[in-house]
Formats: C-alpha cells, sequence, structure tokens
C-alpha cells in the first residue's frame, strides 16, 4: 500500500494523518514536498499521525529526521502521534524515539505545542 496523507488543522497545529508505507521512492519524496509546502504556507507547529503506517524502512525514518530538522530550522516543531508497533519498535532499534517527541493522545499533543515552545523560550 502505498503512502498517502491527508492535512486537517486543529487549535493551530497542523495534523497530517498518514498512512501505507514510507519508504524508499516515490513515499519519501511526497513526504518532503510534503513538509517544504507546509513550511512555505507559515505552517511550524507539525503533528505527523502515523497511527496507519504498517512499515517504516531505513530511507523513511531518514526523511522523518530530514523532516524534523527542516521544521526546527525554520523555527517550528514536529511531533509524531500513534506509532503502530513496528514503527515503535524501529524507532527504539535506532533510538530515534530520543530525538522525537513521540506522543500517543492526539489532544495532549496539540496541547503540547504551546507548553514545548514556552519551555524553551
Amino acid at each position: 500500500m502505498n503512502m498517502t496523507a491527508s492535512i486537517r488543522q486543529l487549535g493551530g497545529v497542523t495534523i497530517v494523518d498518514i498512512s501505507g508505507r514510507i519508504q524508499l521512492g516515490e513515499e519519501s519524496a511526497a513526504l518532503r514536498g510534503l513538509v517544504s509546502d507546509l513550511l512555505s504556507k507559515g505552517y511550524k507547529k507539525i503533528l505527523f499521525n502515523l497511527g496507519d503506517v504498517n512499515y517504516i524502512d531505513s530511507s523513511g525514518l531518514g526523511h522523518l529526521v530530514s523532516a524534523f530538522t527542516s521544521v526546527r530550522k525554520q523555527g517550528g516543531e514536529l511531533k509524531l502521534l500513534n506509532l503502530t508497533k513496528n514503527v515503535h519498535n524501529v524507532m527504539q532499534m535506532t533510538r530515534l524515539y530520543t530525538v522525537f517527541d513521540i506522543m500517543e493522545n492526539e489532544a495532549a499533543a496539540v496541547n503540547s505545542f504551546g507548553q514545548s515552545a514556552a519551555a524553551t523560550r
């Protein structure tokens, strides 16, 4: 199943619901383009909902890290929501869970954007 993404807004946060596979190829390019597009429109509070992502490869992980870095360079925040067991295991093996702010509850995740921004300033 190819990766699909839909975008919605909630409380000033851009939620990107991603489903399918994040892997080398079109999916990775689509993810990069999506983040670039959001940043160019001024959206800097981004939450990736990965609840329907059933597979991620090393290239997909690289693009998540790249997206995280791009958002940070623009003064924004990127957080992850609802990791599937598969994705969670990969994040633990690669120790990327220490890089990303990973949330399990959408409402708490949306609320956390204001708090963490205030804490870093």
